[in-house]
């Protein structure tokens, strides 16, 4: 009773905050899956599973990742950060490692990080004051974000994640 209420909780969580950072806690999701499984099938005894799923529920409520770069400090640019990996693997020019539009100040050699800086600083100087929900003033944060993206989909399903940040 005690594990299905610890693993409740964890997923609680995960379910909670899931919109913010998609990418992330769709990670934290599987690894409960995983830590649930192993319990199940008896490849863990109890001791092992309470002390996995402290250090899930520990990566649950900080929000990051113990390899998250140091130069993401809001939960904005972490969310970027996290979503921003599967476009830019899906997106390198085949034979190199240039990504598209993946420079920020040219200083910094993760294009991931360099990418989610930089939408990151056009969110907050172009965004209008009071623009959820208001078509025309989003309207002006996609625009934004087409300029660096190029693409449509990914500005549509970045858009949403933004959205979601309290600090946009």
């Amino acid at each position: 009773a005690v594990a299905e209420t610890i693993t409740n909780n964890v997923r609680s969580k995960i379910i909670k905050e899931h919109l913010n950072d998609p990418a992330y806690y769709d990670k934290m999701s599987s690894l409960l899956d995983e830590i649930i499984a192993d319990l199940r099938a008896k490849r863990i005894d109890y001791e092992k599973y309470l002390k996995r799923i402290a250090e899930l529920a520990k990566k649950v409520q900080a929000g990051k990742a113990d390899d998250t770069p140091e130069q993401l400090k809001t939960p904005g640019q972490l969310a970027l950060y996290n979503n921003l990996k599967p476009y830019l693997a899906e997106n390198k020019k085949p034979g190199t490692s240039e990504v598209p539009n993946a420079t920020y100040m040219g200083i910094m050699p993760d294009p991931v990080l360099n990418l989610a800086l930089k939408i990151d600083v056009a969110v907050k100087e172009k965004r209008p004051d009071g623009w959820r929900g208001i078509q025309a003033r989003e309207q002006i944060i996609k625009s934004a974000l087409y300029g660096i993206l190029h693409d449509k989909s990914e500005v549509e399903r970045i858009f949403l994640i933004i959205k979601q940040q309290r600090e946009y």
